[in-house]
């Protein structure tokens, strides 16, 4: 009988992790897509995985090594933004490929330790654990509230730097916040989707908002929409058919760009 299906425990746990991931996603991921940083998304998550391997060489508790790695790259990668404009591609390139060559280098030497490699590339969120949903949504809250706090700030150094400064905007301060917002959204989603697909949830969501919002705050609310429903699409397709829950997760956030890109209203554009 249809009121006899229950849906299992772990799905339950998955969705709620993986709404919570999209809620955070959403303010973070416009400013990505405005400020074209993909690469630093891309550098911090690589450096995640450098962080499960130390945590695991330590023998530390693996988010806590995570969150310093991830931020110390980070301010390296503001150091960069700073003596270059928007960074080095050639050096934020370095950063990204080499945390990830050192992290697998160490592995190779950890003989007495077991690292699912493939859950931390791809994700695994059907195995978020109760202590997982606490500090998914315990780092939600911290990012979303200093979010709230800058947001203007955001928003006028988009715009131009130079005005914001004028305007009182200390640009250097909320620069090296949203950066260690960053990190702490990768430490906190590299679980759900994993380190290689982690930036795709901060692009591919604002990316569909940018064709459809007609302000910032509207382009926020949409991204979190399509966060959302791509969560929900892919654990569905995942329990349906048996697929790996990341990368479909992903693929269902493509579905729904390429949709959008198609249907879209003619008259909606989102300046850059």
């Amino acid at each position: 009988m249809a009121g006899d299906f229950m849906i299992p425990d772990f799905m339950v746990r998955a969705l709620l992790a993986g709404l919570g991931v999209a809620v955070v996603a959403g303010p973070l991921g416009v400013f990505v897509v405005w400020r074209r940083m993909a690469y630093f998304g891309e550098a911090l998550a690589h450096s995640a995985l450098l962080g499960v391997v130390l945590g695991a060489v330590l023998g530390v508790l693996p988010w806590l090594v995570i969150i310093a790695v991830c931020s110390a790259v980070a301010l390296i990668l503001f150091a960069l933004e700073r003596s270059s404009g928007r960074g080095s591609d050639a050096a934020i390139g370095l950063i990204a490929q080499g945390s990830l060559a050192f992290a697998l280098v160490i592995l190779a030497f950890m003989e007495s330790e077991r690292i699912d490699l493939f859950a931390y590339l791809f994700g695994d969120i059907l195995a978020v654990t109760r202590f997982d949903l606490w500090l998914i949504y315990g780092a939600g809250l911290v990012v979303l509230s200093v979010m709230a706090l800058i947001w203007q700030s955001m928003l006028s150094m988009v715009v131009n730097e130079d005005v914001a400064r004028v305007e009182g905007v200390n640009v250097t301060a909320t620069k090296i916040l949203h950066l260690l917002l960053l990190a702490l959204f990768v430490s906190g989603a590299m679980k759900i989707v994993g380190v290689l697909l982690v930036v795709a949830m901060l692009i591919i969501p604002p990316s569909v908002a940018r064709l459809l919002a007609r302000s910032p705050e509207s382009m926020v609310i949409i991204s979190i929409c399509v966060g959302m429903l791509s969560i929900c699409g892919g654990l569905w397709a995942s329990y349906s058919a048996d697929t790996p829950a990341g990368p479909s997760i992903v693929v269902t956030a493509i579905g729904i760009f390429l949709v959008t890109l198609i249907i879209r209203p003619r008259g909606v554009s989102q300046k850059q």
